[in-house]
């Protein structure tokens, strides 16, 4: 898919700020400092659309960024962060939950992942809560270029094989900074579209 206008259009804490114009929205949810905006920047070959930070927990409203009226990707605030408060947790996480309980929009989820580590509690959590969804989901093992290309693939096998052992969701390696990856991530998203919708 080649995206030629991406535009950032508006960070939401609620139901009242969310675009109204029903296009399909895939959602980035991870893990504080997983790199959910560095994905959207690879992606669409853009260096600052989305905001990145070295700080966790940075992202603590859920973005909205339009993929030429085609769809939206959706960078929902990461998890996990403990610096912040307990009570800024509870605010971020039922806007999250009400975000993807009642979200009809959504076409599919995006489950970024830490290649070089094992699941969290947290990364459990959350797959466990997609599962439950049944929105269609694809785990993205990022940050392939922090190990050797050639473990790249038994890695995300045996990621896959711990966190999803029935093998029913797909997994895929990522990293913005190997970009010999985001190929293979289009085709699967490409899917989700009407061959009219998208622009090659």
């Amino acid at each position: 898919m080649n995206i030629k206008n991406p535009q950032f259009e508006i960070s939401a804490v609620g139901p009242k700020q969310y675009p109204n114009n029903h296009l399909p929205e895939i959602v980035l949810v991870g893990k504080s400092n997983v790199g959910k905006s560095s994905f959207i920047n690879t992606m669409i070959n853009r260096k600052k659309l989305a905001r990145t930070s070295s700080e966790p927990g940075k992202t603590r409203q859920i973005n909205f960024y339009n993929m030429d009226n085609i769809f939206y990707f959706v960078d929902l605030p990461g998890y996990g962060y403990s610096k912040m408060s307990k009570k800024e947790q509870e605010q971020v996480g039922k806007f999250i939950e009400q975000y993807l309980f009642h979200r009809k929009e959504i076409t599919l989820i995006i489950f970024l992942i830490d290649i070089r580590h094992s699941p969290t509690n947290n990364d459990r959590l959350m797959y466990n809560y997609i599962i439950s969804s049944g929105l269609p989901c694809l785990i993205l093992a990022n940050k392939a270029d922090k190990i050797a290309i050639t473990k790249v693939d038994d890695t995300v096998k045996a990621l896959q094989k711990e966190l999803n052992p029935i093998g029913d969701i797909p997994t895929l390696p990522f990293s913005s900074e190997r970009k010999i990856y985001k190929e293979a991530v289009w085709e699967f998203i490409d899917k989700y579209f009407k061959e009219e919708d998208i622009l090659f």
